[in-house]
């Protein structure tokens, strides 16, 4: 009954499922053969394009000279020239992959036709036939997110592209791009870096047994893997050798005496370098954003800004600092270009950085004292000068009920000082003091006009850097003091190439002024007085010279160190803590642990480029011997004096009075011996 049903609905519909069947057959070939004709989704390489590809090395990142800083996606290729390549290397691969190579024209259709007549008697895949020329336009040319690794698409347009790959390059240049191309297990590419990475050792250098195993590997390298599988990879080399015999290129004896060598691997796989990890990672985001799809045969180019010794010399500072530190305390740090806000360096931890947490970039801590120059850069706007006297003694501020006793440093106290003297010691009760003066309100304006972005509370402790900013914030917002007044936007990559195209270029943002130039000079003079003579020493000690302004910041608790320093050429700011915030040691301070990770940082990646440049003293400033205990002019009788620095009309007028009489016995020998250094100095000056 059923068959009867069966032979009568064949005979109602077998011309329908015939016709059905005949018409997809040809819709699939159509449309195969048309998406070979066009290669896929991303269309053919043009004969240019073949002749310019360079096997891809992950999409370069360069630094501002154009030299290599890493690479978005690391691959384990080492790309050499075929004169480098031995001949048994070169002979070994077109035994076992492509005996016809020197003679076909991209596709050998010999093998070809066998391969088809297989592949069809056995329903399945048996047998692939590509040549090194095949496959050469399926490693370079063909995405391999598209197709299977055998899929009929991808045949096709390797049918399609071998044919003008031959016409476009010589049989030597493919042999070159095949063996710089071909996968060899265990993320290498290449048989170079191939021959690093399983027998320790140039491509130049390998026996013939060697040669002979890696081109045993490309069918199968997890397989052959000469590590996880020696017997495997032994008889896969041996089988190789033979063919080598069979095609002439070796003897039989040779290939025996070959086989009968004892199996020697590398015990430990080559691993290519990868420079300024934290850099690289940021560029790599920047990356995934701003570039879609693109040609599988177009290498990315990334132009950035870092430079490539600076930024080496900051992974190194961070690391040796946070490692003198001890227990596991982390780092970050960010050098720009105070002049254009380009990055020239950054670490985001001590730690490797795919994947993990950018602190230069999204931490936020309390920069402690560090933020001060922001409130003595409001004061001089508001009329005090760098001589201006202020009591650093203890004081109480109500707040909201509440009463707040910031103190000192370790409880010292300087008494009547000059502003300049309060920042180069970082005397927290002067500071308090002078932001009581002129506004919290004013700091916060100045803060936010310098570039810095996060929430700041308008409290009295917002004067000693209780509001957190992150890193990049703050050595930002130091910009405008180094450059004369301009706030800057930093940036870190110029341009992104893929092939020959920019698909993105950075919109360079123009300085701002935000701080009349008198100001900033001002305030770079009172930061240099920080390294000269106060808190930021140590740089000194540790044998920086020239120019260099910078101020050191500590939290009350000793959570958080920093130091932010800047010379005319390059503005830079390191911090350390634990990443949940507690004490890093007893008396912790920016100047002890933050200041000398920066000094190693210049002097290993950037004091050689200072070239003698020093800030040059703006139209409106003029200059005044003074005496640093009354901040009035200096009078003959001033045991010490000081040349300070005023904005035109606010220098003062009146002679000191401390030291009208001399001071009694003592000040009468400091006198004399001042007035014989004085006399000195003359001396040698007129000469």
């Amino acid at each position: 009954m059923y068959p009867n049903r069966l032979v009568t609905w064949l005979a109602l519909h077998g011309r329908s499922i015939v016709l059905w069947t005949a018409a997809s057959v040809s819709l699939a070939f159509i449309t195969g053969f048309s998406y070979s004709v066009t290669c896929g989704f991303h269309g053919c390489p043009s004969i240019e394009d073949i002749r310019a590809y360079v096997p891809l090395q992950g999409g370069r990142v360069l630094d501002r000279n154009g030299d290599v800083l890493g690479y978005l996606e690391p691959v384990r290729r080492i790309t050499v020239s075929l004169d480098r390549i031995p001949e048994n290397v070169r002979n070994a691969f077109i035994a076992v992959e492509d005996r016809r190579f020197t003679s076909h024209h991209g596709v050998d259709w010999h093998a070809f036709g066998r391969a088809f007549f297989r592949n069809a008697t056995s329903l399945g895949v048996r047998e692939g036939a590509s040549t090194l020329t095949m496959q050469v336009a399926r490693s370079a040319f063909i995405g391999g997110d598209e197709y299977s690794d055998r899929s009929f698409g991808r045949k096709l347009i390797e049918l399609r592209l071998a044919p003008r790959i031959e016409a476009a390059l010589t049989k030597d240049q493919i042999l070159e791009l095949y063996l710089n191309l071909i996968y060899l297990g265990d993320d290498t590419y290449g048989v170079e870096a191939a021959s690093r990475h399983y027998f320790g050792k140039s491509v130049d250098r390998l026996t013939l047994a060697e040669a002979a195993m890696l081109a045993g590997m490309p069918r199968a390298p997890s397989v052959y893997d000469p590590r996880e599988h020696p017997d495997r990879a032994i008889e896969r080399r041996n089988l190789v050798l033979s063919l080598m015999a069979r095609e002439g290129f070796i003897t039989t004896a040779t290939a025996e005496k070959a086989s009968d060598q004892r199996l020697r691997v590398a015990r430990v796989g080559w691993t290519p370098p990868i420079y300024a990890s934290y850099a690289v990672e940021a560029v790599r985001d920047l990356v995934a954003a701003e570039v879609g799809n693109h040609p599988p045969y177009a290498e990315i180019i990334v132009q950035t800004t870092f430079d490539r010794g600076a930024q080496l010399a900051a992974e190194r500072a961070v690391r040796d600092r946070a490692a003198a530190i001890g227990g596991n305390v982390q780092g970050a740090m960010v050098a720009l270009d105070p002049a254009t806000g380009q990055v020239l360096a950054m670490v985001g931890g001590t730690g490797p950085a795919r994947g993990s947490y950018n602190r230069a970039w999204l931490a936020h801590r309390q920069p402690g004292s560090a933020f001060k120059p922001f409130v003595y850069a409001a004061a001089l706007e508001s009329g005090l000068t760098t001589a201006t006297m202020v009591d650093d003694e203890p004081v109480e501020i109500v707040d909201a009920g509440r009463v707040w006793r910031p103190a000192n440093f370790g409880d010292s106290y300087s008494g009547t000082i000059t502003i300049r003297d309060a920042l180069a010691h970082s005397a927290n009760a002067a500071t308090v003091r002078i932001s009581q003066e002129i506004g919290i309100e004013r700091v916060v304006s100045m803060a936010r006009r310098v570039g810095i972005t996060s929430p700041l509370a308008s409290v009295p402790s917002l004067a000693l850097g209780s509001s957190e900013v992150t890193p990049i914030e703050l050595v930002t917002g130091y910009a405008p003091f180094a450059n004369g007044g301009w706030k800057v936007e930093p940036r870190f990559i110029d341009s992104i190439m893929v092939g020959a195209k920019t698909v993105y270029r950075e919109k360079s943002t123009a300085p701002v002024p935000v701080l009349d130039s008198v100001t900033a000079f001002l305030v770079t003079s009172m930061l240099r007085s920080v390294v000269d003579e106060g808190t930021g020493y140590p740089v000194r000690e540790l044998g920086v010279w020239g120019p260099v302004a910078g101020k050191t910041g500590t939290t009350n608790n000793g959570a958080d160190v920093w130091f932010v320093g800047y010379t005319p050429s390059i503005l830079a700011g390191f911090w350390f803590g634990y990443d949940t915030p507690r004490s890093i040691a007893r008396n912790a301070s920016g100047g002890r642990l933050a200041a000398p990770a920066w000094a190693a940082f210049y002097k290993r990646g950037w004091q050689d480029r200072e070239t003698g440049a020093d800030w040059t003293v703006p139209d409106g400033v003029v200059e005044a011997e003074i005496d640093p205990e009354s901040g009035m002019l200096a009078g003959y009788y001033c045991p010490t004096t000081r040349t300070e620095y005023f904005r035109s009309g606010t220098e003062p007028t009146e002679q000191c009075q401390l030291h009208e009489d001399g001071g009694g016995f003592i000040d009468d020998i400091k006198n004399g011996v001042r007035g014989a250094v004085k006399g000195l100095i003359s001396i040698f000056r007129n000469r």
